[in-house]
């Protein structure tokens, strides 16, 4: 089957078309108010995106930049008379700022739906009636923070396609602003949905949990090994496990997202992520991999399966792991002990199920990252197409003293991009 081409990242572009722009003309600005008021157009020649696309409120048809290559079996392949290093871009929608503010009443609070690392998301209305999302970044122009998540998340979502991540609809880019704007999702994030009192929890039944997390792995597996050249999402937690009206599983938020290049097997990075989630050898090193997402997607299955947080606080023992919790409770041969009681669960086969989930919930989470399943053999494993009961369950992996995490290139714990486990943002 041919490989299409397609992307949207711009790589050494945005170095020299924002990055030194902006740090050169402005550099005692400091951080973007989320929401600036309308001044004057003098910042449309720092945008890395051609002039032609500010013909706001229209649908692209041809667009042509410098670009990240990408493929994958199910991407489109090029438009006739486009070339290496240009790509013609259709159903990609650029809004005005103005068509955004109307459609969210003014980014009114009682529109806002949640709050991410970089920004806030508005729940939108379009003249046509399209419910979206609209995630508005803030973007701090001295370290360019923010600028890089819209980047990275307009380059991943650009021409990649598939049922368990989250649609792209559109953008803005116009004056200071930057927003992203996405399918709207009916009930919210797993971490609000599941996770936000026992009435939501009723609704999620063994059959909707496993759903969702075949669902989230088979979207991790085509990031991971479909996707050229293949991507790390780096931040896998319920809080961006977004969830349609069918309870269909989206990954979503991309902005901390990187490209493994050249068959390299990892990358060195500065640590961002959600303490609990943390891989260990990920937080200690910065070496990021594909098994460091793997990681994450194991405390995820035994939140999901638990309807437990991934950090709880207890007054006698003090701060407990999830992870902690599922080992223990393993070794005294008991894993059912951490399935949720709520009535609503249904396991229409028992327990036995979601232990043989949860016994992969704890082979993913294992100290050692090679011992860890790729996430296509993690979906065999749910799937019943490979018995877990063949491998061997080793000690897992957990970081739970921020002291530990290597931010940049010392040990530190003064400025990073790590958030705790209890982020309840929509993405």
């Amino acid at each position: 089957m041919p490989r299409g081409v397609s992307g949207l990242a711009m790589c050494v572009y945005i170095y020299i078309n924002i990055y030194k722009p902006i740090k050169s003309i402005m550099p005692n600005r400091k951080k973007n108010s989320e929401l600036p008021s309308k001044k004057s157009k003098t910042t449309e020649q720092f945008l890395w995106i051609s002039p032609n696309w500010l013909k706001a409120d229209t649908r692209i048809n041809e667009m042509k930049f410098p670009f990240c290559c990408f493929s994958s079996t199910s991407a489109a392949a090029p438009t006739n008379g486009s070339r290496l290093g240009q790509q013609t871009h259709e159903n990609l929608r650029l809004f005005s700022y103005d068509e955004l503010k109307i459609a969210t009443d003014n980014f009114s609070a009682s529109n806002k739906i949640g709050e991410g690392g970089f920004g806030s998301v508005y729940k939108g209305f379009l003249q046509d009636g399209t419910v979206v999302a609209v995630k508005v970044l803030s973007v701090e122009l001295e370290s360019m923070q923010g600028e890089r998540e819209f980047v990275s998340e307009l380059a991943v979502f650009s021409n990649i396609k598939h049922e368990n991540l989250i649609t792209l609809q559109g953008c803005c880019v116009e004056e200071t602003y930057r927003l992203i704007v996405y399918d709207y999702m009916e009930n919210n994030s797993l971490a609000h949905t599941l996770l936000g009192g026992e009435q939501n929890r009723m609704k999620f039944s063994w059959q909707v949990r496993q759903k969702i997390l075949i669902g989230v792995a088979r979207g991790l597996a085509y990031l991971h090994e479909e996707v050229t050249p293949h991507i790390v999402h780096r931040d896998i937690k319920a809080s961006n496990i977004l969830l349609d009206r069918d309870f269909t599983p989206k990954v979503s938020d991309f902005g901390l997202s990187r490209l493994l290049r050249d068959n390299h097997s990892y990358i060195s990075t500065r640590v961002a992520g959600t303490l609990g989630y943390l891989a260990p050898e990920y937080a200690i090193t910065g070496h990021l991999t594909r098994k460091s997402d793997v990681y994450s997607f194991g405390v995820l299955l035994m939140e999901t399966i638990s309807g437990q947080s991934v950090v709880n606080f207890d007054l006698l023992e003090g701060q407990k792991y999830l992870v902690q919790l599922a080992w223990e409770a393993y070794q005294a041969s008991d894993l059912a002990r951490l399935i949720d009681p709520m009535p609503g669960l249904n396991l229409s086969k028992g327990e036995e199920e979601a232990v043989r989930f949860l016994m992969l919930g704890l082979l993913c989470v294992q100290e050692t990252a090679r011992l860890r399943p790729s996430m296509s053999t993690a979906v065999k494993m749910m799937t019943n197409e490979i018995d877990i009961r063949d491998f061997k369950i080793s000690q897992p992996g957990l970081v739970a003293d921020l002291m530990k995490i290597k931010l940049g290139s010392k040990t530190s714990s003064s400025k990073s991009s790590i958030t705790t486990a209890t982020n309840t943002s929509y993405f």
